[in-house]
Protein backbone atom coordinates (compact mmCIF):
# COMPACT_ATOMS: atom_id res chain seq x y z
CA UNK A 1 0.00 0.00 0.00
CA UNK A 2 1.02 3.61 -0.52
CA UNK A 3 2.97 5.12 2.34
CA UNK A 4 2.54 8.86 1.87
CA UNK A 5 4.10 11.40 4.23
CA UNK A 6 2.19 14.25 5.85
CA UNK A 7 1.52 17.27 3.65
CA UNK A 8 3.25 19.39 6.29
CA UNK A 9 6.67 17.94 5.45
CA UNK A 10 9.15 20.34 3.86
CA UNK A 11 10.33 19.82 0.27
CA UNK A 12 13.67 18.17 1.05
CA UNK A 13 11.97 15.60 3.29
CA UNK A 14 9.25 14.99 0.70
CA UNK A 15 11.96 14.29 -1.89
CA UNK A 16 13.23 11.44 0.30
CA UNK A 17 9.99 9.94 1.60
CA UNK A 18 7.18 11.04 -0.71
CA UNK A 19 4.99 8.49 -2.48
CA UNK A 20 6.70 5.34 -1.14
CA UNK A 21 4.87 2.04 -1.69
CA UNK A 22 6.37 -0.80 0.35
CA UNK A 23 5.67 -4.44 -0.35
CA UNK A 24 5.11 -7.07 2.32
CA UNK A 25 8.91 -7.36 2.60
CA UNK A 26 9.34 -3.84 4.02
CA UNK A 27 12.22 -2.90 1.72
CA UNK A 28 14.21 0.26 2.51
CA UNK A 29 14.88 1.30 -1.09
CA UNK A 30 11.92 1.59 -3.44
CA UNK A 31 11.26 -1.65 -5.33
CA UNK A 32 11.58 -1.90 -9.12
CA UNK A 33 8.54 -3.69 -10.50
CA UNK A 34 9.87 -4.87 -13.86
CA UNK A 35 6.66 -6.26 -15.27
CA UNK A 36 4.59 -5.36 -18.28
CA UNK A 37 1.37 -6.89 -16.97
CA UNK A 38 -0.49 -7.81 -13.78
CA UNK A 39 -2.38 -10.93 -12.68
CA UNK A 40 -5.99 -10.90 -11.45
CA UNK A 41 -7.35 -13.40 -8.90
CA UNK A 42 -10.37 -14.10 -11.07
CA UNK A 43 -12.26 -12.91 -14.15
CA UNK A 44 -14.59 -10.78 -12.07
CA UNK A 45 -11.61 -8.87 -10.62
CA UNK A 46 -10.22 -8.26 -14.11
CA UNK A 47 -13.58 -6.90 -15.25
CA UNK A 48 -13.86 -4.64 -12.21
CA UNK A 49 -10.35 -3.27 -12.60
CA UNK A 50 -10.95 -2.27 -16.23
CA UNK A 51 -14.04 -0.37 -15.11
CA UNK A 52 -12.26 1.46 -12.29
CA UNK A 53 -8.83 0.78 -10.78
CA UNK A 54 -7.97 1.58 -7.18
CA UNK A 55 -4.81 3.52 -6.20
CA UNK A 56 -2.78 0.30 -5.82
CA UNK A 57 -4.39 -1.67 -8.64
CA UNK A 58 -2.66 -1.85 -12.02
CA UNK A 59 -3.61 -3.21 -15.44
CA UNK A 60 -0.70 -2.81 -17.84
CA UNK A 61 2.63 -1.01 -17.63
CA UNK A 62 1.64 1.42 -20.36
CA UNK A 63 -1.22 2.55 -18.10
CA UNK A 64 0.64 2.51 -14.78
CA UNK A 65 3.14 0.65 -12.63
CA UNK A 66 3.90 0.72 -8.86
CA UNK A 67 7.43 2.09 -9.33
CA UNK A 68 6.24 4.71 -11.80
CA UNK A 69 3.39 5.62 -9.44
CA UNK A 70 5.88 6.25 -6.63
CA UNK A 71 7.78 8.69 -8.84
CA UNK A 72 4.55 10.40 -9.91
CA UNK A 73 3.32 10.77 -6.32
CA UNK A 74 6.65 12.13 -5.11
CA UNK A 75 7.10 14.76 -7.81
CA UNK A 76 3.44 15.78 -7.47
CA UNK A 77 3.91 16.29 -3.72
CA UNK A 78 6.99 18.44 -4.38
CA UNK A 79 5.26 20.53 -7.05
CA UNK A 80 2.05 20.91 -5.07
CA UNK A 81 0.07 19.28 -7.89
CA UNK A 82 -3.00 17.09 -7.52
CA UNK A 83 -1.58 14.47 -9.90
CA UNK A 84 1.28 13.63 -12.27
CA UNK A 85 1.79 11.35 -15.25
CA UNK A 86 5.32 10.17 -16.04
CA UNK A 87 6.46 9.85 -19.65
CA UNK A 88 9.27 8.27 -21.63
CA UNK A 89 11.04 11.59 -22.20
CA UNK A 90 10.64 15.31 -21.71
CA UNK A 91 9.42 15.71 -25.28
CA UNK A 92 6.82 12.96 -24.74
CA UNK A 93 5.58 15.11 -21.84
CA UNK A 94 5.40 18.23 -24.04
CA UNK A 95 3.65 16.31 -26.81
CA UNK A 96 1.14 14.79 -24.39
CA UNK A 97 0.41 18.02 -22.54
CA UNK A 98 -0.38 19.83 -25.79
CA UNK A 99 -1.86 17.24 -28.16
CA UNK A 100 -4.08 15.64 -25.52
CA UNK A 101 -6.16 18.80 -25.18
CA UNK A 102 -6.05 20.24 -28.70
CA UNK A 103 -7.99 19.50 -31.88
CA UNK A 104 -8.29 20.93 -35.37
CA UNK A 105 -9.62 24.48 -35.27
CA UNK A 106 -8.23 25.32 -31.83
CA UNK A 107 -6.05 28.37 -31.22
CA UNK A 108 -3.02 28.64 -28.95
CA UNK A 109 -0.55 31.37 -28.08
CA UNK A 110 3.11 30.49 -27.54
CA UNK A 111 6.26 32.31 -26.57
CA UNK A 112 8.77 32.47 -29.44
CA UNK A 113 11.74 31.53 -27.28
CA UNK A 114 11.52 27.73 -27.08
CA UNK A 115 13.81 24.72 -27.13
CA UNK A 116 14.27 23.46 -30.69
CA UNK A 117 12.10 20.34 -30.33
CA UNK A 118 9.36 22.26 -28.50
CA UNK A 119 9.41 24.80 -31.32
CA UNK A 120 9.06 21.99 -33.86
CA UNK A 121 5.91 20.70 -32.16
CA UNK A 122 4.35 24.15 -31.86
CA UNK A 123 5.51 25.63 -35.16
CA UNK A 124 5.30 22.58 -37.45
CA UNK A 125 3.29 19.69 -35.98
CA UNK A 126 0.32 21.48 -34.41
CA UNK A 127 -0.47 23.53 -37.55
CA UNK A 128 -0.24 20.32 -39.60
CA UNK A 129 -3.19 19.03 -37.55
CA UNK A 130 -5.20 22.22 -37.93
CA UNK A 131 -4.22 24.08 -34.75
CA UNK A 132 -3.71 27.84 -35.20
CA UNK A 133 -0.63 29.17 -33.40
CA UNK A 134 0.19 32.78 -32.57
CA UNK A 135 3.75 33.53 -31.43
CA UNK A 136 4.62 36.37 -29.07
CA UNK A 137 7.64 37.84 -27.35
CA UNK A 138 7.25 36.00 -24.05
CA UNK A 139 8.70 38.82 -21.96
CA UNK A 140 6.18 41.36 -23.27
CA UNK A 141 2.84 41.09 -21.44
CA UNK A 142 1.22 43.50 -23.91
CA UNK A 143 1.83 40.98 -26.70
CA UNK A 144 0.17 38.22 -24.67
CA UNK A 145 -2.76 40.57 -24.02
CA UNK A 146 -3.14 41.29 -27.73
CA UNK A 147 -2.76 37.65 -28.84
CA UNK A 148 -5.00 35.76 -26.38
CA UNK A 149 -8.55 35.58 -27.76
CA UNK A 150 -11.89 34.33 -26.44
CA UNK A 151 -11.37 31.13 -28.47
CA UNK A 152 -7.77 30.56 -27.29
CA UNK A 153 -7.53 27.05 -25.82
CA UNK A 154 -4.14 27.35 -24.12
CA UNK A 155 -0.92 29.31 -23.85
CA UNK A 156 2.49 27.65 -23.83
CA UNK A 157 5.80 28.96 -22.54
CA UNK A 158 9.15 28.10 -21.03
CA UNK A 159 9.36 29.87 -17.69
CA UNK A 160 13.07 30.38 -18.32
CA UNK A 161 13.87 30.07 -22.00
CA UNK A 162 16.47 27.85 -23.63
CA UNK A 163 19.16 29.04 -24.25
CA UNK A 164 18.97 32.80 -23.64
CA UNK A 165 17.41 32.59 -20.14
CA UNK A 166 14.52 34.94 -20.85
CA UNK A 167 11.90 34.92 -18.11
CA UNK A 168 8.15 35.00 -18.62
CA UNK A 169 5.96 36.62 -15.96
CA UNK A 170 3.84 33.54 -15.24
CA UNK A 171 1.42 35.32 -12.93
CA UNK A 172 0.90 38.07 -15.50
CA UNK A 173 0.36 35.66 -18.39
CA UNK A 174 -1.93 33.48 -16.27
CA UNK A 175 -4.15 36.47 -15.44
CA UNK A 176 -4.47 37.29 -19.14
CA UNK A 177 -5.11 33.68 -20.18
CA UNK A 178 -7.58 32.87 -17.43
CA UNK A 179 -9.71 35.91 -18.25
CA UNK A 180 -10.37 34.27 -21.62
CA UNK A 181 -10.72 30.76 -20.21
CA UNK A 182 -7.40 29.51 -21.61
CA UNK A 183 -5.14 27.00 -19.87
CA UNK A 184 -1.53 27.93 -18.99
CA UNK A 185 1.04 25.24 -19.85
CA UNK A 186 4.54 25.89 -18.50
CA UNK A 187 7.77 24.06 -19.29
CA UNK A 188 9.65 24.67 -16.04
CA UNK A 189 12.83 22.68 -16.70
CA UNK A 190 15.38 25.48 -16.35
CA UNK A 191 13.78 27.01 -13.26
CA UNK A 192 13.43 23.54 -11.63
CA UNK A 193 10.76 22.66 -9.04
CA UNK A 194 13.33 23.57 -6.37
CA UNK A 195 13.51 27.25 -7.32
CA UNK A 196 10.04 27.92 -8.73
CA UNK A 197 6.51 26.63 -8.05
CA UNK A 198 4.74 27.48 -11.27
CA UNK A 199 1.33 26.22 -10.12
CA UNK A 200 1.40 28.75 -7.28
CA UNK A 201 2.07 31.47 -9.87
CA UNK A 202 -1.01 30.54 -11.90
CA UNK A 203 0.07 27.74 -14.24
CA UNK A 204 -2.49 24.99 -14.88
CA UNK A 205 -0.11 22.39 -16.29
CA UNK A 206 3.63 22.05 -15.58
CA UNK A 207 6.07 19.97 -17.63
CA UNK A 208 9.53 18.65 -16.78
CA UNK A 209 12.14 16.74 -18.69
CA UNK A 210 13.16 14.39 -15.88
CA UNK A 211 16.28 13.70 -17.95
CA UNK A 212 17.66 16.99 -16.64
CA UNK A 213 17.85 17.93 -12.94
CA UNK A 214 15.54 15.18 -11.70
CA UNK A 215 17.89 12.42 -12.82
CA UNK A 216 20.76 14.87 -12.78
CA UNK A 217 23.46 12.33 -13.44
CA UNK A 218 23.19 11.59 -17.16
CA UNK A 219 21.63 8.12 -16.87
CA UNK A 220 18.06 7.95 -18.17
CA UNK A 221 15.42 9.66 -20.25
CA UNK A 222 12.13 10.63 -18.65
CA UNK A 223 9.48 13.30 -18.38
CA UNK A 224 6.45 14.23 -16.30
CA UNK A 225 3.29 16.32 -16.66
CA UNK A 226 1.65 17.76 -13.53
CA UNK A 227 -1.66 19.48 -12.90
CA UNK A 228 -5.21 18.96 -11.68
CA UNK A 229 -6.36 15.38 -11.23
CA UNK A 230 -9.24 15.67 -13.71
CA UNK A 231 -6.84 16.66 -16.49
CA UNK A 232 -3.94 14.37 -15.62
CA UNK A 233 -6.00 11.23 -14.93
CA UNK A 234 -8.60 12.03 -17.56
CA UNK A 235 -7.61 13.86 -20.73
CA UNK A 236 -3.85 13.34 -20.46
CA UNK A 237 -3.81 9.72 -19.25
CA UNK A 238 -6.28 8.67 -21.94
CA UNK A 239 -4.04 10.18 -24.62
CA UNK A 240 -0.74 8.87 -23.29
CA UNK A 241 -1.81 5.34 -22.45
CA UNK A 242 -3.11 4.87 -25.99
CA UNK A 243 -0.16 6.55 -27.74
CA UNK A 244 2.51 4.73 -25.74
CA UNK A 245 4.63 7.45 -24.13
CA UNK A 246 4.95 5.67 -20.77
CA UNK A 247 8.01 5.82 -18.52
CA UNK A 248 9.78 2.51 -17.94
CA UNK A 249 9.81 1.17 -14.34
CA UNK A 250 13.60 1.07 -14.26
CA UNK A 251 13.88 4.70 -15.36
CA UNK A 252 11.23 5.64 -12.81
CA UNK A 253 13.36 4.03 -10.09
CA UNK A 254 16.40 6.00 -11.27
CA UNK A 255 14.33 9.19 -11.14
CA UNK A 256 13.19 8.36 -7.59
CA UNK A 257 16.82 8.06 -6.53
CA UNK A 258 17.56 11.35 -8.31
CA UNK A 259 14.78 13.14 -6.47
CA UNK A 260 16.33 12.21 -3.12
CA UNK A 261 19.34 14.45 -3.81
CA UNK A 262 17.86 17.01 -6.23
CA UNK A 263 17.43 19.79 -3.66
CA UNK A 264 21.05 19.46 -2.52
CA UNK A 265 22.37 19.24 -6.08
CA UNK A 266 20.38 22.14 -7.49
CA UNK A 267 21.29 24.47 -4.64
CA UNK A 268 24.99 23.67 -4.96
CA UNK A 269 24.86 24.08 -8.74
CA UNK A 270 22.99 27.38 -8.54
CA UNK A 271 25.49 28.75 -6.02
CA UNK A 272 28.34 27.85 -8.37
CA UNK A 273 26.46 29.32 -11.35
CA UNK A 274 26.02 32.61 -9.49
CA UNK A 275 29.72 32.74 -8.64
CA UNK A 276 30.78 31.93 -12.21
CA UNK A 277 28.39 34.46 -13.72
CA UNK A 278 29.83 37.15 -11.46
CA UNK A 279 33.38 36.13 -12.36
CA UNK A 280 32.69 36.15 -16.12
CA UNK A 281 30.79 39.43 -16.29
CA UNK A 282 33.04 42.11 -17.72
CA UNK A 283 35.66 39.67 -19.05
CA UNK A 284 37.36 41.12 -22.13
CA UNK A 285 36.62 38.02 -24.25
CA UNK A 286 32.90 37.99 -23.41
CA UNK A 287 30.40 40.37 -25.03
CA UNK A 288 27.58 39.65 -22.54
CA UNK A 289 26.66 37.32 -19.69
CA UNK A 290 23.05 36.22 -19.19
CA UNK A 291 22.08 34.89 -15.78
CA UNK A 292 18.90 35.75 -13.83
CA UNK A 293 20.88 36.13 -10.61
CA UNK A 294 22.90 39.03 -12.02
CA UNK A 295 21.56 42.58 -11.56
CA UNK A 296 22.49 43.15 -15.21
CA UNK A 297 19.94 40.59 -16.42
CA UNK A 298 17.09 42.48 -18.13
CA UNK A 299 14.52 40.71 -15.92
CA UNK A 300 16.47 40.47 -12.68
CA UNK A 301 13.63 42.02 -10.70
CA UNK A 302 11.15 39.46 -12.07
CA UNK A 303 13.62 36.66 -11.30
CA UNK A 304 13.81 37.82 -7.69
CA UNK A 305 10.00 37.77 -7.42
CA UNK A 306 9.44 34.51 -9.27
CA UNK A 307 12.47 32.35 -8.47
CA UNK A 308 14.27 31.44 -5.29
CA UNK A 309 17.65 31.40 -7.08
CA UNK A 310 19.00 32.09 -10.55
CA UNK A 311 19.16 28.46 -11.65
CA UNK A 312 21.97 26.21 -12.80
CA UNK A 313 22.52 27.50 -16.35
CA UNK A 314 24.50 30.49 -17.61
CA UNK A 315 24.61 31.86 -21.16
CA UNK A 316 27.41 34.06 -22.41
CA UNK A 317 28.50 35.45 -25.76
CA UNK A 318 32.12 34.86 -26.71
CA UNK A 319 33.44 37.83 -28.65
CA UNK A 320 34.56 36.84 -32.13
CA UNK A 321 31.61 34.68 -33.15
CA UNK A 322 31.53 30.98 -34.02
CA UNK A 323 35.28 30.53 -34.55
CA UNK A 324 36.10 32.00 -31.16
CA UNK A 325 33.30 30.03 -29.51
CA UNK A 326 34.64 26.78 -31.01
CA UNK A 327 38.19 27.61 -29.88
CA UNK A 328 36.81 28.19 -26.39
CA UNK A 329 34.90 24.89 -26.36
CA UNK A 330 37.84 22.91 -27.68
CA UNK A 331 40.14 24.36 -25.01
CA UNK A 332 37.97 23.24 -22.09
CA UNK A 333 39.42 20.45 -19.96
CA UNK A 334 36.97 20.04 -17.04
CA UNK A 335 33.74 21.24 -18.66
CA UNK A 336 32.42 18.75 -21.21
CA UNK A 337 30.92 19.46 -24.63
CA UNK A 338 27.43 17.97 -24.85
CA UNK A 339 23.84 19.09 -25.34
CA UNK A 340 22.26 17.97 -22.06
CA UNK A 341 21.87 20.14 -18.95
CA UNK A 342 21.14 19.81 -15.25
CA UNK A 343 23.85 17.15 -14.91
CA UNK A 344 26.32 16.71 -12.06
CA UNK A 345 29.02 17.26 -14.70
CA UNK A 346 29.36 20.75 -16.17
CA UNK A 347 28.37 20.89 -19.83
CA UNK A 348 28.95 23.54 -22.50
CA UNK A 349 26.81 23.76 -25.63
CA UNK A 350 26.92 25.90 -28.78
CA UNK A 351 23.17 26.34 -29.41
CA UNK A 352 23.47 27.91 -32.87
CA UNK A 353 24.99 24.72 -34.31
CA UNK A 354 23.31 22.10 -32.09
CA UNK A 355 20.01 22.48 -30.21
CA UNK A 356 18.77 25.38 -32.35
CA UNK A 357 20.67 24.71 -35.58
CA UNK A 358 17.54 24.20 -37.70
CA UNK A 359 16.40 27.80 -37.12
CA UNK A 360 17.08 30.37 -39.81
CA UNK A 361 19.77 32.96 -39.18
CA UNK A 362 17.00 35.56 -38.91
CA UNK A 363 15.14 33.52 -36.28
CA UNK A 364 18.33 32.94 -34.30
CA UNK A 365 19.13 36.64 -34.34
CA UNK A 366 15.61 37.50 -33.21
CA UNK A 367 15.93 35.12 -30.25
CA UNK A 368 19.41 36.36 -29.35
CA UNK A 369 21.14 33.11 -30.35
CA UNK A 370 24.32 34.62 -31.74
CA UNK A 371 27.22 32.73 -33.37
CA UNK A 372 29.27 33.25 -30.20
CA UNK A 373 26.63 32.17 -27.67
CA UNK A 374 27.59 29.43 -25.21
CA UNK A 375 25.10 27.72 -22.87
CA UNK A 376 26.86 26.50 -19.75
CA UNK A 377 25.10 24.02 -17.46
CA UNK A 378 26.97 24.21 -14.16
CA UNK A 379 27.64 20.91 -12.40
CA UNK A 380 28.88 19.80 -9.02
CA UNK A 381 32.61 20.23 -9.54
CA UNK A 382 34.58 22.59 -7.31
CA UNK A 383 33.70 26.05 -8.55
CA UNK A 384 37.36 27.10 -8.40
CA UNK A 385 38.28 24.35 -10.87
CA UNK A 386 35.44 25.39 -13.16
CA UNK A 387 36.48 29.03 -13.06
CA UNK A 388 40.11 28.19 -13.82
CA UNK A 389 39.06 25.95 -16.71
CA UNK A 390 36.71 28.51 -18.25
CA UNK A 391 39.12 31.43 -17.86
CA UNK A 392 41.97 29.41 -19.38
CA UNK A 393 39.75 28.40 -22.33
CA UNK A 394 38.75 32.04 -22.86
CA UNK A 395 42.44 32.87 -23.30
CA UNK A 396 42.38 30.52 -26.30
CA UNK A 397 39.22 32.10 -27.71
Amino acid sequence: MADRPSKTLRPRTTLVHGGVRRSQYGEMSEAIFLTQGFVYPDAEAAEARFIESGPDEFIYARYGNPTVAMFEDRIAALEGAEAAFATASGMAAVNGALFSQLKSGDHIVSAKALFGSCLYIVESLLPRFGVEVTFVDGADLSQWEAAVRPDTKLVFLESLSNPTLELVDIAGVAAIAHRQGAQVVVDNVFATPIFQRSLDLGADVVIYSATKHIDGQGRCLGGVVLGKRDFVRGTLETYLKHTGGALSPFNAWVMLKGLETMDLRCRAQAASAQALAEALEGHSSIARVLYPGLPSHPQHALAQRQMEAGGTVIAFDVAGGKESAFRFLNALRVVLISNNLGDSKSIATHPATTTHQRLSDEAKAHLGITPGLIRLSVGLEDVADLQEDILAALEQA
